[in-house]
């Protein structure tokens, strides 16, 4: 990332409402380039990071700095960026062509010029057609993407997307995650992208930053955050927490710590089945089955304390084979490469 200037850079920054403080000192570098997502649940400060990149709020301590200038004391439209927000904020009684266009006509960019730009956007987030089209006669997605290309015309340095497909319906979401993430490649503009959708933020993102109070969690790719994550907070909320610790730990692994599993790495077994060299196993209870089309997941008690959760994919078996599991005696068998330790957690770091 040093190899070349960061297109975003933050520096100590803090942000307080009152006596609340929403951001906690945030230091994070941002590439040229980057498809960076900022994931946490409501209140983790994700957005306030981003409304400050923005220049929409000033921060109580700290800088924002993009393409190594300080932009801190400088004004929204004085910043290389554009945000999309999740309502889109469309004008209803203008056209899409109107829409994209407007906030070159507010610069003062000359008709013909602001007329090919806008074309242009509308190109690049494959609109080409829609241009005389008013809002009312878009679907979401369409709408999505006129509020992208509006964005787009302005060519920034950084655009901030704020859970812009949280609007969507889940089929449409899927789809505009995958076109999203190829216009991001198309342009090659920095996309930094708020969500609290983990599955979002690990198929789309180059790098995942996991906020929690106000302070980032972890930074890392999708692989490094889902793999190998840096708390119990972080293993919780992308994905399944899978904890082994205490007794269990003791019992089940011969170590002490805390330590985690993935679900799709356990392989369901009978309680009697034998485990391989270079492979832990734990014996229990089958406390629940949740059957969910192409996989069924399973509640496990653990006979040495806690629960684990296993998904297996349902390559032969119907919904009626796997519920016949539930209180069933089984063995989660899995390789020990797949289990990794997870530091102690006193607090958001």
């Amino acid at each position: 990332m040093r190899a070349k200037q960061a297109a975003v850079q933050l520096s100590g920054l803090r942000k307080s409402f009152g006596p609340v403080e929403a951001v906690a000192g945030v230091d994070l570098e941002i590439a040229d380039g980057e498809f960076f997502a900022m994931l946490g649940p409501s209140g983790s400060g994700k957005t306030t990071v981003l409304r400050l990149i923005a220049g929409f709020e000033t921060p109580s301590a700290g800088t924002v700095s993009l393409g190594g200038v300080d932009v801190t004391g400088l004004a929204p439209f004085q910043r290389d960026v554009n945000t999309v927000f999740q309502d889109y904020a469309l004008f209803p009684h203008m056209n899409v062509l109107a829409n994209v266009e407007y906030g070159l006509r507010v610069k003062g960019v000359a008709r013909r010029e602001r007329r090919d730009r806008a074309r242009e956007a509308l190109a690049s987030v494959r609109l080409e057609g829609f241009e005389a089209r008013r809002p009312a006669q878009l679907s979401g997605g369409q709408r999505q993407r006129v509020a992208l290309a509006r964005a787009l015309v302005n060519r920034p340095r950084v655009l901030l997307l704020d859970e812009p497909l949280g609007a969507l319906d889940l089929k449409l979401r899927e789809e505009m995650q995958v076109e999203l993430k190829s216009i991001q490649r198309e342009v090659g503009i920095t996309f930094i992208f708020v969500t609290h959708d983990q599955e979002e933020a690990l198929t789309m993102s180059d790098r995942v930053a996991v906020m929690e109070g106000g302070r980032i969690a972890q930074v890392g790719t999708p692989a490094e955050i889902y793999e190998r994550p840096a708390t119990p907070f972080v293993a919780g909320f992308v994905g399944t927490s899978n904890l082994i610790s205490g007794d269990a730990a003791k019992t089940i692994l011969g170590k002490e710590g805390t330590f985690s599993v993935r679900p799709e790495k356990l392989r369901l077994a009978a309680d009697g089945d034998a485990v391989s060299a270079g492979e832990h196993s734990a014996a229990g209870t089958v406390a629940e089955v949740v059957y969910m089309g192409p996989a069924t997941r399973f509640v496990v008690d653990l006979d040495a304390g806690g629960r684990l959760v296993a998904l297996q994919q349902n390559l032969q078996v119907s919904s009626m084979d796997v519920t016949e599991l539930r209180g069933q005696r089984v063995r989660l068998i899995w390789d020990r490469r797949h289990e990794f330790a997870i530091a102690p957690q006193e607090g958001p770091c």
